[in-house]
């Protein structure tokens, strides 16, 4: 679409990435697009960048109480995560290289609709879109820290942390933690 009068117009890059195995050889090759995110402005792009970040001591606490029950600890790292996020405002990124429409070249922008790597904003939109689905789950948010989530049911409890794209799962029965592995 073309860019609208008075937004801003953010650019992007693709960051090209070699993953190797554990031996050294060479597992795959990774692209990725990023957005330039340095050159959003507060108000136009963006309003709301704060994710919240679990505090050490409910870390601390949730260890010991796996320690103390025997609790198995499963450790989640969410693939892509910050694609996961949905915006709510207006944010235009020029063409990627390597994607640019045949018929408007130039003068043409996309308009993101989900957050991409780099935006000020992709944080706090997929913790949003994702503590906001937790409770479908059953999860209730905790009062003391905004990244803890509990589930209780007749069988027991399992308890989540959740730290950007990295999430600690532990609970009081092994088929809990399978089940909310699964949903």
């Amino acid at each position: 679409m073309p860019l609208p009068r008075a937004k801003n117009l953010v650019g992007c890059k693709w960051v090209y990435r070699i993953k190797k195995n554990a031996d050294g050889s060479i597992a795959r090759h990774k692209a990725r697009l990023v957005a330039k995110g340095f050159s959003q402005e507060e108000g136009i792009d963006y309003n709301e960048t704060f994710s919240p970040v679990v505090k050490p001591t409910t870390v601390r606490l949730v260890l010991a109480l796996a320690a103390q029950f025997n609790w198995s600890l499963r450790q989640l790292d969410v693939t892509n995560a910050f694609l996961h996020g949905l915006m709510h405002e207006e944010v235009y990124m020029t063409q990627p290289q390597g994607f640019v429409s045949k018929h408007h070249p130039s003068d043409f922008v996309c308009r993101l609709k989900k957050s991409l790597y780099g935006l000020k904003q992709a944080p706090h939109a997929y913790n949003e879109r994702f503590t906001s689905f937790l409770p479908s789950l059953e999860f209730q948010a905790s009062l003391a820290d905004p990244s803890l989530f509990v589930q209780h049911s007749s069988l027991g409890v399992v308890i989540l942390l959740l730290y950007a794209d990295d999430i600690i799962l532990t609970g009081s029965h092994a088929s809990l933690l399978l089940q909310s592995l699964m949903s």
